[in-house]
């Protein structure tokens, strides 16, 4: 079971690397470059699939299906962005449920005032401590009723308190966070090394870093990340901005008719799975026997 596989991750004195996906062929490329998890960023998957800001725009059901299609698509543990859960704490229930029948390992559920903004953006703002941890709550249960039928799933519980109201806040809403039952914690956008630390030092479980290029939090090494004390270290952008590199690179060279850089077309058809469905289908073709 992946949401099993993920627990047995986080467990070992390590800190995972995880590049995140936007779409099923992102996550495979992932999967077969030896990454042992993946998360579907919601600032890549709101670009990838409406061509759109991660600005709330996405819906419900829009996220959920793009999760449905990464889980189905790869055997690592995905981790999917639930956002503020989309609404009350019953939406929060059902989001979670929902996810976790989708066949993702973890789930991320935060407390940012709806719409939700990427975290690295301006204008973001949080709900009051009660709304917050109502949220949390209503998770922490829904796994509860997902494991009574035969189904699982983490919470991974992500505060942006920091922006608004300082790391102190953003701390407290943590430490309850965990107290509630959530699985991994996510303090979002601390702006330097010492703050990192200070995270880490004071909150119990696994801790998730966000490391965005260009963005607040520093772009430390992985050596450092796992000194500090973080289990998971998630890249956000970094693919979405090397595949958005490449087909600008590539779109400006047809104009003078170069093609340059591009993968080898055997080797796109062995990633995308071609070969495979081939010798699988070969199983089935009675009139060659």
């Amino acid at each position: 079971m992946k949401t099993q596989r993920l627990r047995d991750l986080l467990a070992q004195d390590k800190c995972h690397i995880m590049p995140c996906c936007f779409d099923a062929l992102s996550a495979k490329l992932i999967a077969q470059e030896g990454y042992e998890l993946t998360f579907m960023s919601g600032f890549a998957a709101s670009a990838s699939r409406i061509g759109a800001p991660d600005l709330g725009l996405m819906s419900y059901g829009e996220v959920l299906d793009q999760a449905r299609n990464i889980a189905g698509a790869v055997p690592i543990p995905l981790i999917g962005d639930g956002d503020t859960g989309y609404g009350n704490a019953m939406n929060v229930r059902r989001t979670v449920d929902g996810f976790a029948r989708a066949g993702c390992a973890s789930v991320m559920i935060e407390d940012q005032l709806a719409p939700k903004r990427c975290g690295h953006t301006p204008g973001k703002a949080v709900v009051e401590r009660g709304e917050a941890f109502d949220r949390i709550r209503a998770a922490v249960d829904a796994r509860a009723a997902l494991r009574e039928d035969g189904h699982d799933i983490l919470i991974l519980a992500r505060t942006d308190a920091r922006h608004e109201h300082g790391l102190s806040e953003a701390i407290e809403r943590a430490a309850k966070f965990a107290e509630l039952g959530a699985d991994i914690l996510f303090v979002e956008a601390p702006k330097s090394e010492a703050e990192m630390r200070e995270v880490c030092g004071s909150l119990p479980g696994p801790k998730m870093a966000n490391i965005v290029e260009g963005g607040e939090t520093p772009d430390l090494p992985n050596a450092a990340l796992h000194d500090i004390g973080y289990a998971i270290a998630a890249y956000p952008l970094t693919l979405m901005a090397a595949a958005m590199a490449a087909m600008t690179t590539a779109l400006r060279g047809m104009r003078e008719d170069r093609r340059e850089n591009l993968m080898g077309f055997g080797e796109l058809r062995e990633r995308i799975g071609f070969e495979d469905y081939y010798r699988i289908s070969s199983d089935y073709d009675s009139a060659s026997r």
